[in-house]
């Protein structure tokens, strides 16, 4: 069995790849996101990350679909107490931003989407630069002693409000940040490595970055002259250059050495930087290619770090 990870500042145990939940009320309908999550659960997976927001900007939505699929799946199987969900506040057009109202207000519509009591880990989703971190992070001290919230955490938050947040929270007993959640992946290694990456380690929090396969890209599906139909293609097209083919070509290296994915060994990189990875899967063909737990040697790093540094 693949060993589980204590995330920073908690005694959240998980497994060492997180499933995004973008996915699902979006690509994947429900009877879909069942069969990815049924797979990860049977994989040993334990830990989910969706938000309010997903997946508002889907014609139709408005928002909590994802939240509403994973708390269904979880009654229908029974296994809340195994699960560490996480999901976030601040980008849902009518849940915005992080006044205390607006986060207990959110929390418990999340709660009742998600059909529980807690949440093991909530996240400020974006920065609110209007409200102030002492409001913010004095709301997630009530909703931690109500039992609500057990750890928070920080998405898309530059490396400087890290540090103004963890010298309000110890300045005033509020409860610190724990983990990170911002956008890094062998591809995109800038502003998180040179930014956020020093914060983390000099503040001892866990950093869960999202995008870890690059909208897709890292996945091998996007190749020279291929054309390839998917809600993620846009995204991809950024990384389709000299700079792109060769990161792709180490991972198909790579991938040879261990049989594995190009998907695992890419997800298997931010491992080897001191990431626990989010990724997410609409089918089933998918989850078998993510799922899998690589670990990639030094020199295996180093080749990724040195394509993808061109």
């Amino acid at each position: 069995m693949t060993s589980r990870i204590t995330l920073a500042n908690s005694n959240l145990s998980v497994y060492p790849l997180c499933l995004g939940g973008n996915v699902f009320g979006w690509s994947a309908n429900e009877a879909e996101s069942f069969a990815v999550l049924d797979a990860y659960f049977a994989a040993g997976g334990n830990f989910i990350d969706t938000a309010d927001v997903y997946s508002e900007w889907k014609p139709g939505n408005k928002g909590g679909e994802s939240e509403t699929i994973i708390g269904n799946w979880m009654k229908a199987r029974n296994n809340r107490h195994e699960m560490v969900i996480a999901t976030k506040v601040s980008k849902m057009s009518t849940r915005p931003g992080l006044s205390s109202a607006n986060i207990k207000a959110a929390l418990d519509d999340s709660l009742r989407r998600l059909q529980t009591d807690h949440i093991d880990l909530y996240y400020s989703h974006e920065d609110d630069e209007k409200v102030s971190l002492e409001e913010t992070l004095g709301a997630y001290g009530e909703v931690i002693a109500a039992g609500k919230v057990h750890v928070i955490g920080a998405s898309n938050y530059s490396g400087d409000r890290l540090r103004e947040a963890a010298a309000i929270s110890k300045a005033n007993n509020l409860p610190l940040y724990a983990v990170v959640q911002n956008q890094y992946n062998v591809m995109d290694r800038q502003p998180f490595e040179s930014d956020v990456a020093p914060v983390v380690k000099e503040l001892g929090m866990t950093s869960l970055p999202y995008y870890g396969l690059a909208r897709g890209f890292l996945t091998g599906k996007y190749r020279p002259g291929i054309t390839v139909e998917s809600a993620r293609a846009a995204g991809a097209a950024d990384y389709q250059n000299d700079r792109g083919w060769a990161v792709l070509a180490k991972l198909d290296e790579i991938a040879k050495e261990l049989n594995s994915s190009l998907s695992a060994v890419a997800l298997g990189w931010l491992r080897g930087h001191g990431s626990l990875p989010i990724a997410s899967a609409r089918t089933i063909e998918q989850a078998k290619e993510v799922f899998p737990i690589v670990d990639l040697n030094a020199n295996q790093l180093a080749a990724l770090d040195t394509a993808s540094a061109l």
